[in-house]
């Protein structure tokens, strides 16, 4: 195969959605770990009656359904930065689980010694 072509974009051109489905990623996951230690109780209350488990476990299913399509389309989003050369920073990954820049906890640190 060829060279890669020169990167034309600017470096901090990651596309939006991907923002979005990493932020809906993060959230979701959280969602679905702290809500499965409510299910299973749930589960076992509702094991009497076949209708309702099963309504418990579709929604557990669709949920994990779900989060499998964010996964995908997360993959495909950082697949496609990488291919387009696109530098994807700290401050960037900071955002998405609402840290400071980097810069301000530099400036802080430098200010408090």
């Amino acid at each position: 195969m060829g060279e890669p072509l020169p990167n034309t974009e600017p470096l901090s051109a990651v596309s939006p959605w991907l923002r979005f489905v990493l932020i809906c990623d993060r959230a979701g996951s959280a969602w679905y770990i702290g809500l499965g230690f409510f299910f299973a109780p749930l589960l076992t209350l509702a094991s009497p009656w076949p209708a309702l488990t099963t309504a418990l476990w579709v929604a557990i299913g669709l949920a994990a359904v779900w989060l499998a399509l964010l996964g995908v389309a997360m993959a495909a989003g950082l697949a496609l930065a990488m291919r387009s050369n696109i530098d994807v920073g700290e401050d960037f990954w900071r955002s998405i689980v609402a840290y400071p820049p980097a810069e301000a906890v530099n400036r802080t640190r430098r200010a408090g010694s």
